[in-house]
């Protein structure tokens, strides 16, 4: 896990540079896959995490039978996992949900909290797949390139791929692969709980993704940054800052 402590610093990209304009957000379900097959081209899976002060977790929650959609961005300082800044916001969300186009159900609203932020997070684990997506564009991957930061997919269920039985053991993981291709890691954890499914977002390595994923874990079976986003968006953070 060395690979996780080159000392130098990201630079930090103003919100008003996130490449909004990428592509429409309300289109026909045939031309999001073709979107998704385009955008994957410009995803970097070589290590672009650098010196490393803040770690965010990203969730979307959805209001029970209405497509109003609850972002929530939560930023812990690294390594301490100490809650530093958070933010959220809410709307309509104008797509509907179709499994492996979700980026086009969240992101929008995950980029209105995004931009409420006093400064940009190093690293950014969102609740879902990065690469490990039959277009290889799975939401982690997709907020990566739209941002330019970097990100890692952190899922609670295997969306595409292959794998052997995960030891039970914290820490231990077998490659999530489809064919010859590794496409991410199925991680236990914890012992005795689910395994986790990581993938490369943008400008993460795989090697280190698990890494920053083991390390924002407490006793918990997500990562302490998901774990605050999700309290977030589902309005269970009731005293978000004694907690």
């Amino acid at each position: 896990m060395d690979c996780v402590s080159v000392q130098y610093t990201l630079p930090k990209v103003p919100v008003h540079k996130f490449k909004k304009n990428l592509h429409s957000w309300r289109v026909p379900f045939f031309e999001a896959c073709e979107i998704q097959k385009q955008i994957a081209k410009q995803v970097i899976v070589e290590n672009g995490v650098e010196t490393v002060r803040s770690v965010a977790g990203v969730d979307v929650g959805f209001e029970k039978h209405r497509d109003i959609a609850h972002a929530a961005v939560a930023v812990l300082r690294y390594p301490t996992l100490e809650l530093q800044e958070y933010a959220t916001a809410q709307g309509p969300s104008s797509f509907p949900y179709v499994p492996g186009l979700l980026s086009f159900r969240e992101i929008p609203i995950i980029l209105k909290a995004l931009e409420k932020l006093k400064q940009q997070p190093d690293v950014i684990l969102c609740d879902g797949q990065g690469i490990a997506h039959p277009r290889r564009l799975g939401i982690a991957s997709h907020l990566g390139v739209i941002t330019g930061w970097p990100t890692i997919g952190v899922a609670k269920k295997c969306l595409i791929g292959t794998y052997e039985s995960v030891p039970d053991r914290k820490g231990e993981w077998v490659p999530l692969a489809e064919g010859d291709d590794v496409i991410g890691a199925v991680l236990r954890t914890r012992k005795g709980v689910r395994p986790l499914y990581v993938s490369v977002g943008h400008k993460v390595s795989l090697e280190v993704a698990i890494a920053y994923v083991m390390r924002c874990v407490t006793r918990f079976r997500l990562p302490e940054a998901i774990r605050w986003a999700h309290r977030l968006a589902s309005g269970t953070a009731d005293s978000i800052w004694e907690a």
